[in-house]
């Protein structure tokens, strides 16, 4: 099953500068690299071979029509100045193009095409990505099975997640992509632009500093049982990089776990101590619900007003797949909710 399968799952329980080595997309012509010199990919990085979790993939050039799989691979790409041919459709928290707009942004700031926009909802779409004719298929935080990576290994060299599927670090992503692209020189410059956005926000919100918190999911369709997510997930990673800390009750009920997510009976919502609880919601009226609910809102951050409800799915979007184009969106947008969560509650 996909993640983006899990996630549609998890929508149930919640109701849910470089120029660029362009190639061409649905509606615009087609076009090779239009990349080179010294901020292009280093021709002397090829062969390179990159281990993942089904083996060794080996590149033997400088890709010119990249095709990704999975949430932020294409922005990974992106922010390293290569445009893919083809990438996701973005359903949930996209805008009308299927896309995001920090990927939007950064593709205008390049002058680059559109990809063509294929869904993964049943799957990896592997005779849409073949008819793109790709030379490298990057799939670093997906969730391809070892099947679809065999079919798609037929098509183009394909780098695959190099541990848990949808668990790859937004920082290891950013590495495997760079090797695979040949552009290990432009990477740590994006690298630090992206932890300096963290920086600047945790700089600008002190209160969350060392705060717990829980990332979570509750449904006004099914009040039994409250989801939330692990420490292996990127979410949670993401709040601990800004400085903030996973609540000892979820590492406590983690422990050896090799989950993204696990469930908790609501009978024990008063046992998710934490500063913050952080939850998915569709609407503010959702969220007085959960609040009054006699189950859910035994949650003790819901009883101090230290809870953001995660409506706006963009921004949510932003903390859910994390890259160097999403997160300082969610730094800007996401961030501050969770600092006023933490305001209403210390009043």
């Amino acid at each position: 099953m996909t993640r983006t399968r899990l996630a549609a799952a998890a929508a149930a329980v919640l109701a849910l500068a470089l120029s660029a080595c362009s190639t061409g997309a649905s509606g615009s012509t087609d076009a090779g690299s239009a990349d080179a010199g010294s901020s292009g990919a280093d021709a002397s990085a090829f062969p390179v071979t990159i281990k993942h979790v089904y083996g060794d993939t080996v590149i033997s050039k400088a890709p010119t029509r990249v095709a990704t799989l999975g949430w932020s691979d294409q922005d990974f790409a992106l922010s390293l100045g290569v445009a893919p041919v083809g990438a996701i459709k973005v359903t949930w928290g996209g805008n009308a193009k299927l896309s995001t707009p920090w990927y939007d942004a950064k593709l205008a700031a390049l002058g680059a095409a559109e990809p063509t926009r294929y869904d993964d909802a049943d799957g990896a779409p592997i005779e849409e990505i073949a008819k793109l004719t790709p030379d490298l298929i990057l799939a670093t935080n997906s969730g391809v099975t070892k099947e679809e990576y065999d079919k798609l290994s037929k098509i183009a060299p394909v780098v695959a997640y190099p541990g848990a599927a949808w668990g790859t670090p937004w920082q290891t992503s950013l590495e495997m992509v760079a090797k695979a692209l040949g552009r290990e020189q432009q990477a740590p410059a994006v690298l630090r632009a992206t932890e300096d956005s963290i920086k600047a926000a945790a700089a600008k919100f002190p209160q969350t500093k060392d705060k717990t918190f829980i990332f979570g999911a509750m449904s006004t369709t099914d009040n039994s049982k409250i989801d939330y997510y692990t420490p292996l997930d990127n979410r949670p990673r993401l709040l601990v990089d800004l400085g903030m800390k996973n609540a000892p009750v979820v590492e406590d009920l983690t422990k050896g776990s090799t989950e993204f997510y696990k469930t908790i009976s609501a009978e024990r919502a008063a046992t998710l101590k934490s500063d913050v609880f952080i939850t998915y919601t569709e609407s503010d009226a959702d969220m007085a619900k959960f609040v009054k609910d006699p189950l859910l809102g035994q949650v003790p951050a819901l009883k101090s007003g230290g809870y953001v409800a995660a409506t706006n799915k963009t921004d949510s979007l932003g903390m859910s797949a994390p890259s160097p184009l999403s997160i300082p969106w969610a730094m800007e947008k996401f961030v501050p909710t969770v600092a006023a969560a933490l305001d209403r509650a210390g009043e």
